[in-house]
């Protein structure tokens, strides 16, 4: 068997065995177990599956995972939600579709404390689906706002599958951080924007007027302040020099606990369902980290993906086009797959190709914004049929919302996607901007 022939077999076992329903950690695992055997023979297979595991989670870095889930668990159950959709609710009221957008900015303020879109978009959903109604919100709106407004919980800084990118690639994971923050930001703004057009241009979807208008009130900002002081002591921590990523995590993880005991939300048994949630998540991600390994040192035997980076070098092409086409190719792999797992198994294939690439632009430079595109574009799949997990998510919350008009009401933030995706390709620099300020 040739070895472009062997890599589609193990691809298409991989296939298979999700579309049977089976887990795709499992999945991943299994095919690059056949693929390795039928390449060296069993022996071999045995031996790097001995090591395999160690090599892999003896990283220290790794443990920022888990508490960057923590830190997001606790904000989760310690009832912060609330306080920023009531918070963004009162500076948004007077806008046509304001309480729409201000679900948008408490999912990117959640998010910028979380790290995981379908912990913000399950959260926020709670707290503001009810409300929406309430004001006479279409089901198609409030589900479409909901579900994209959880995309931001990736999207803003910290964000789970932006550090598992630094740790595949040995990138700086702040300077990652830095260089998202903008392109959150924008992600944030133009979901907003995309409401005020569609609430005018779609009639009924929201009320004209809200007959509720409240005041900003000084125990409406006292309410966020606990969220705030979490933010600026992590990531002023880590960006001022006084700990690392990693430490930083704790920090937080530590801090948003604080916050939670203050709003007297959290019990023992809360307590134990966030430490219970982040080891089943983390446990979660771990065995995809297993899995996408496997399935990489199988392909990495048949040579494939050297040959393709060389392939793709020698082509006359426009190195823009080709990151065009890696984009597209995450978009049509999120029908099937989920953002961790997306990551774990192709970044160690395109990433040797994009560096082989002349951008004009120094390599960390390269590395950076190729991770922010990705992170951008992973999103299409949380929302885009046929799975968008987040459209189910909200879509399971809200009972009396046909899915169908779920996938309707997040056209719009599709769209919204694909300006920003398109403004971030052409222009680098809007990523890399706050990158030139970390050290």
């Amino acid at each position: 068997m040739s070895s472009l022939s062997m890599a589609g077999f193990i691809f298409a076992s991989m296939l298979v065995l999700m579309a049977i329903r089976v887990p795709i950690a499992i999945s991943m695992f299994a095919a690059g177990c056949v693929g390795y055997v039928m390449q060296v023979g069993l022996p071999p297979f045995l031996n790097n599956l001995n090591g395999i595991a160690y090599a892999r989670f003896a990283s220290y870095d790794l443990s920022v995972i888990p508490l960057f889930i923590l830190m997001g668990n606790f904000a989760t159950q310690g009832g912060i939600s609330k306080a920023l959709f009531d918070f963004a609710s009162v500076v948004m009221a007077r806008f046509k579709g304001g309480l729409a957008m201000a679900a948008v900015m408490a999912s990117a303020a959640f998010g910028a404390i979380c790290g995981s879109s379908v912990a913000t978009a399950a959260t926020i959903t709670q707290v503001a689906l009810p409300e929406m109604k309430r004001h006479g919100y279409s089901g198609r709106l409030a589900t479409g706002t909901l579900a994209a407004g959880g995309t931001l919980g990736i999207l803003i800084p910290p964000s789970v599958p932006l550090v598992i990118y630094a740790i595949l690639t040995e990138q700086n994971i702040a300077k990652l951080f830095a260089a998202a923050t903008i392109p959150g930001i924008i992600a944030m703004t133009g979901y907003m924007i995309a409401i005020a057009i569609y609430v005018r241009v779609v009639p009924g979807q929201a009320p004209e007027t809200d007959d509720e208008h409240r005041r900003l009130t000084w125990r409406a900002v006292m309410a966020i302040a606990p969220i705030a002081a979490v933010f600026i002591i992590v990531f002023g921590g880590i960006y001022g020099g006084l700990f690392t990523p990693t430490e930083g995590a704790g920090v937080g993880a530590a801090a948003t606990f604080v916050a939670a005991v203050l709003k007297r939300e959290l019990t023992v048994k809360k307590v134990m369902n966030c430490f219970l949630s982040t080891a089943s998540s983390s446990a979660m991600i771990f065995l995809i980290f297993i899995g996408a390994d496997m399935m990489n040192a199988s392909l990495a035997l048949t040579q494939v993906p050297a040959q393709l980076a060389e392939l793709i070098k020698g082509l006359d092409v426009a190195p823009v086009l080709i990151v065009t086409g890696i984009l597209l190719f995450y978009v049509v792999l999120g029908a099937v797959m989920d953002e961790m797992s997306m990551i774990l198994l192709t970044i160690p294939i395109f990433f040797p190709v994009i560096m082989g690439l002349d951008f004009g632009m120094p390599a960390e430079s390269v590395a950076i914004w190729f991770g922010i595109m990705v992170l951008m574009t992973v999103g299409f799949g949380l929302l885009a049929p046929p799975v968008g997990l987040n459209v189910y998510v909200v879509n399971g919350m809200a009972k009396d919302v046909p899915i169908g008009e779920s996938y309707k009401g997040v056209l719009p933030f599709l769209a919204s996607d694909v300006v920003r995706t398109t403004l971030l390709l052409l222009f680098p620099s809007i990523s890399l901007w706050l990158v030139q300020y970390v050290g």
